[in-house]
């Protein structure tokens, strides 16, 4: 079941079938197909081109380190996580080389995380993003430089499976329609007779 978006113009269908599914299959993402998103992820833009996205990760037939991503999430995440088939951590560097802070970095993993999840929707594997995670924990598990690498989300991917497998709440969020704010919401066009700000109120 893939939960396509009802959209007013003609968004591309790899952004419409795009949605953070919770319930995953048993079948295993290959390391091949794990590093054709990466890859993807790869060719984000960045500032400077430095590409401060970095990223670790477990397939789920690693039961040490898989478990330690699992751990790291937060009560409302591991009950559907752990069936991901691959966990993924996505940091970003904070620095350039010369010590100076990049104020793009975490803008730059964002947009990475964005190529990487549509690259996996193109090859029929979904993703969830999820900020509920206890960052120290990561830190300490994963031995994180944390003056170098800040953890940003976890990600779990998979092969879709069917929302009977999950239990509530999560069994109804996976069936329920998907809603976005209009355009409208979120857009302003400044022009010499409209140069109302929508940043005030």
């Amino acid at each position: 079941m893939i939960k396509q978006a009802k959209t007013k113009h003609n968004v591309h269908e790899l952004i419409r079938n795009r949605w953070s599914a919770r319930s995953f299959s048993d079948k295993e993402i290959t390391q091949d197909e794990l590093e054709t998103i990466f890859e993807a992820a790869g060719w984000t833009f960045s500032a400077m081109n430095y590409q401060p996205w970095r990223y670790i990760y477990a397939h789920q037939k690693d039961k040490v380190y898989f478990q330690k991503m699992v751990d790291c999430l937060s009560g409302g995440n591991k009950p559907w996580a752990k069936d991901a088939s691959v966990i993924i951590m996505a940091l970003a560097k904070k620095n350039y080389d010369n010590g100076t802070t990049n104020i793009s970095a975490l803008h730059d993993l964002g947009a990475a995380n964005a190529t990487l999840i549509l690259q996996a929707t193109a090859m029929n594997i979904y993703g969830h993003l999820m900020g509920g995670y206890d960052k120290e924990k990561a830190i300490e598990l994963f031995d994180i430089d944390a003056d170098e690498f800040e953890p940003v989300v976890f990600i779990a991917l998979g092969y879709l499976d069917l929302p009977e497998k999950l239990i509530e709440p999560f069994k109804t969020r996976e069936v329920t329609p998907r809603t976005r704010k209009d355009v409208s919401e979120f857009t302003k066009e400044f022009t010499s007779d409209n140069k109302e700000s929508f940043f005030r109120e």
